[in-house]
């Protein structure tokens, strides 16, 4: 299926939008007609009698739409077809009676840190065809969600590119391998399906004789419908070395009577690939040559989207009932239709369907729109998506808003048809809606301003390069300013430009990001334990077996040592050491949790440590490997010495108090705002815990309170915790909520607060939720667009807490001389006082201006043709901005119209302002402006000067 180990492309994060800075000056032009247009500043302008046009001329929208009457889509025959459902059912159907295990399929957000998202159906398994785990089964089958995106701009174009699809698979684990994947593959094919055998074509790798002569002979497919094809279509790798195998994928025919000769499989008007079978038998070396796995493996890949296309008899894949539902909903709220549009309304229309099923499935595995990583990927499509719907002329939400957002009325579509691809999607619906609601509204606000000032800079591009005689390029610099200041995706001013015949010059853009880049990539909890040499550690050390749950000390040997990334027999006093124990009772850093401090002991004697290892840090390599992170205090620690492991009991207690706080808070924000409310992190620290949900606006103070009441209950009522170790399906039937970041196996531990909270987890709890003894919160906020981040302290913490506040109020007091009960009322009285004093302050100023300027209203002098226009520029010191305005405010009562007043400086275009490194706003007749670079206040007056003469000279009578 166009290669199953297509990397996910590289995506640029968006930087954080730019803070202003302000300075103040103030100008002034006076008329009798004034326009307010909002707005506010540093200094002002005010207009009398005759406005000055300082604005520029407002273009047109650099798009066009057009809609025709709408229409119902229609066939040209009736026939019954075969559902998208009814085809995701039989495949799985059809394995399962042949031994296969029918699994879920894994979430879009996948597990795998070496790509953001998940882009193929073998991905989940990844791990056992590595050879990293072992398989729970022998062979398996799912209906995987999958994401790509690296080619997006082929939506709507092509009769097969998607960002969302569906890959059905069977995979074996070192059980059957080629004879039966091809056999099976076929009658699936020709006898479940029922597609004729005629028109099937088959691609096998150009050195892969058996799988050649496994479809000839065993089958019976014609040798002319068989094709030879290189490594660069039918070879499969995970990578520059490691599992790899041959590829073998079924073609159909769509126009068989074309006949053999010169047939060409990569010919998409004739032939589409709809299954692919991959064959692991070989392991790459560094000198690149193969050679055969122990455990051969199967992994197949069919398109659902390709073969409804193909069994329901239409033109592409998205007139297929997956998908043109979608689209005929888009379509009535765009007034055309589908089935009689011309071509460019048909491919906006294909990716308006395409996208929304993306958007709502990331959304409802988690992914949060935002400036980097996959929040970037579904913030893109959705931003593209709001851009298509304009062009389509969609206005409002189809139900009689027309400000309303139009994406939930479509997401509602998908939601609909999502119900045997994930049923927890209409559980989540009501948060998905309102995440695309809020994510719309905040594009349209600047949508508009960013088309104007790109069809500006395009118009700008492609006169400059008529007048050069070159090709029109778009400046680097632009994008990036449409990019960060408008929300524009590179990706989607690329788009638009190409639609004008202008490039765009992507070296320049990459410069601006990497200018503004304020992000890293965040790091991972898996530690690399490849050593100088290129070998690996894990290799040679077994897992490490965890006592954690059941006892805080053990006797352990020391399986491995590494120093700096490598190997060492022993280390010594004063260097920082990783230590590999065969157990231990330290719990790694997993699930939100940090891990745990303590000592590692060797005895040399009775009572007599002979070595000490301060351990200060616990992470988790290679699923089950546990690296002991700390310094070496004393003594010698050798590879195969016995130690004693020993886990800070107190440091133990706060970790378990705050992880079960964090179940209970889960549990209180369900009751309090809502059960579609989900887990977007977590941390779990010996002095806080964090809690980052999905959620859209600010709590409510009386939330919180709510919150604190409903987990300081829970703690009174003395809970007894329940542990259970169980089947993953039966955790998940019995309710058992899954926590964010965390992997699970076929037997999962679920920790359970009877009649509060049930959740899978591996973490650490205390026994009683008595032991937590209180919990309070002490922040809440936004950390980036529909996420919330709650920080909470309890037990220990809670009254370590309690008791700083106490001590501050106690020092309050004191500073105040009141009770702690008064200390509200002195300060509101204290703050009064304030402002009564800055009011007196404020008005002794205004005064003090308004007299300097009485001093120099005679300063003014006339200009224009017949000398009818009275102009002052004056520099007042020592003048604030409210100030300066009362003084600006009495030149222009005091001066005859007309007449133009600058005081400080003159936004004028925007010219004078920026001589002092800022700009301004306000209304037309008065504005203000301020800047940065006090400085140049004398040039920029006299700029201010010369413009007015200059203007009011051209446009005097």
């Amino acid at each position: 299926m166009e290669g199953l180990a297509v990397p996910f492309p590289h995506l640029l994060p968006l930087p954080p939008f730019p803070k202003l800075a302000t300075v103040t000056a103030v100008a002034a032009i006076s008329t009798s007609t004034s326009t307010s247009t909002g707005g506010g500043g540093g200094g002002f302008i005010s207009l009398k009698q005759q406005q000055l046009q300082l604005r520029p001329r407002r273009g047109s929208p650099p798009y066009c739409t057009a809609s025709s009457s709408s229409s119902s889509h229609s066939q040209s025959e009736e026939e019954e077809r075969v559902s998208g459902d009814s085809i995701r059912e039989r495949f799985l159907n059809f394995y399962a009676s042949r031994g296969h295990k029918v699994l879920p399929s894994a979430s879009l957000v996948p597990d795998d840190p070496t790509v953001l998202l998940t882009i193929a159906g073998m991905l989940q398994f990844k791990p056992i065809f590595l050879g990293n785990v072992p398989r729970q089964v022998p062979r398996a089958t799912t209906s995987q969600r999958c994401i790509r995106t690296n080619d997006v701009n082929n939506v709507g174009n092509t009769s097969r590119h998607h960002t969302f699809f569906e890959m059905l698979g069977n995979f074996s684990f070192g059980d059957y391998f080629k004879k039966q994947a091809i056999q099976w593959a076929w009658d699936l094919s020709t006898v479940e399906f029922g597609l004729p055998p005629q028109r099937l074509w088959i691609s096998v790798y150009q050195d892969d004789d058996e799988s050649f002569q496994l479809w000839s002979q065993q089958v019976g497919v014609p040798v002319e419908r068989i094709k030879r094809l290189g490594e660069d279509d039918n070879f499969w790798t995970s990578g520059v070395t490691g599992p790899c195998g041959p590829c073998s994928e079924i073609y159909y025919d769509f126009h068989p009577e074309r006949g053999y000769i010169d047939a060409d499989l990569g010919d998409d008007t004739r032939f589409i690939e709809f299954y692919n079978l991959v064959f692991m038998q070989y392991n790459k070396k560094d000198d690149g040559s193969l050679e055969p796995l122990k455990q051969m493996n199967i992994d197949t890949g069919l398109g659902l989207e390709r073969l409804a296309r193909i069994l329901q008899k239409v033109p592409n894949n998205y007139e297929t009932d997956l998908i043109l539902p979608i689209i005929e909903k888009a379509s009535q709220l765009a007034n055309v239709s589908y089935g009689i549009s011309d071509d460019q309304t048909k491919r906006y229309l294909k990716i308006v369907g395409d996208h929304m099923r993306a958007i709502v499935f990331l959304i409802s595995d988690g992914v949060v729109p935002s400036n980097v990583g996959r929040g970037y990927v579904v913030r893109r499509l959705i931003r593209r998506v709001v851009r298509t719907g304009r062009l389509l002329g969609i206005k409002g939400d189809g139900r009689g808003d027309l400000e309303g957002a139009f994406l939930p009325t479509i997401a509602e579509k998908v939601v609909e048809l999502s119900t045997h691809i994930d049923a927890d999607v209409k559980n989540r619906a009501p948060r998905i809606l309102e995440e695309l609601k809020r994510e719309e509204f905040r594009f349209v606000q600047t949508l508009e301003r960013g088309e104007k000032l790109l069809d500006e800079k395009l118009a700008d591009a492609i006169s400059s390069a008529e007048r050069n005689g070159s090709v029109p390029c778009l400046a680097g610099e632009d994008v990036f300013i449409l990019y960060d200041t408008y929300g524009f995706p590179m990706e989607i001013t690329k788009e638009v430009a190409e639609e004008r015949g202008v490039c765009i010059d992507m070296n320049g853009f990459d410069i601006e990001m990497e200018k503004q880049r304020r992000q890293s990539q965040a790091a991972h909890n898996t530690v690399k334990l490849a050593i100088g040499s290129g070998t690996n550690i894990a290799d040679n050390v077994p897992d490490t077996e965890f006592i954690g749950h059941e006892s805080l000390y053990c006797k352990a040997i020391v399986a491995s040592l590494v120093v700096n990334g490598d190997p060492a027999v022993q280390v010594s006093e004063g260097s920082n050491v990783e230590v590999l124990l065969n157990k231990t009772p330290f719990y790694a850093e997993s699930g939100g949790q940090i891990g745990d401090h303590g000592f590692l002991y060797i005895s040399e004697g009775e009572n007599q440590p002979k070595a000490v290892v301060e351990i200060i840090d616990v992470q988790k390599s290679f699923g089950n490997i546990f690296v002991h992170k700390g310094r070496v205090q004393k003594g010698v620690v050798e590879v195969g010495k016995q130690v004693e492991a020993t886990v800070d009991v107190k440091l133990r207690q706060r970790a378990k108090v705050h992880h079960t706080a964090t179940h209970l808070l889960q549990a209180a924000l369900k009751k309090v705002i809502g059960q579609e409310t989900s887990q977007a992190g977590s941390l779990v620290a010996f002095d806080r815990l964090r809690f980052d949900f999905n959620f859209h606006r600010p709590l409510l103070d009386s939330e919180l309170a709510e919150i604190e009441v409903l987990i300081n209950g829970w703690i009174e009522n003395a809970i007894l915790l329940q542990t259970k170790v169980m089947p993953l399906a039966d955790a998940k039937r019995a309710g058992a909520i899954a926590m964010f970041g965390e992997k699970y196996g076929e037997e999962v531990r679920v920790v359970e607060v009877p009649g509060v909270s049930m959740e899978l987890c591996g973490g650490t709890h205390v026994s009683n939720t008595s032991e937590i003894r209180g919990f309070k919160v002490i922040s809440e906020q936004g950390i980036a667009s529909g996420v919330r981040r709650i920080e909470a302290v309890a037990g220990e913490a809670f009254i370590e807490y309690v008791n700083a506040r106490d001590s501050y109020l106690k020092q309050l007091c004191s500073t105040l001389k009141v009770k702690p009960e008064e200390v509200t009322a002195r300060i509101e009285n204290l703050l009064e006082e304030l402002r009564v004093a800055r009011n007196e302050n404020s008005a002794v100023r205004a005064k003090a201006a308004v007299y300097k300027a009485s001093v120099i209203a005679n300063r003014a002098f006339l200009v224009g043709n017949s000398k009818q226009y009275r102009i002052l520029v004056e520099c007042l010191d020592d003048v604030d901005a409210e100030s300066l305005k009362s003084a600006a405010e009495y030149l222009m009562e005091t001066l005859a119209d007309p007449a133009a007043i600058v005081l400080g400086s003159c936004p004028g275009e925007g010219k004078i302002a920026k001589l002092c490194g800022g700009g301004g706003g306000g209304r037309p007749n008065f504005a203000q402006a301020g800047g940065r670079k006090p400085d140049n206040l004398a040039d920029a007056l006299e700029k201010a000067k010369s413009e007015l003469i200059a203007h009011l000279g051209e446009n005097g009578n």
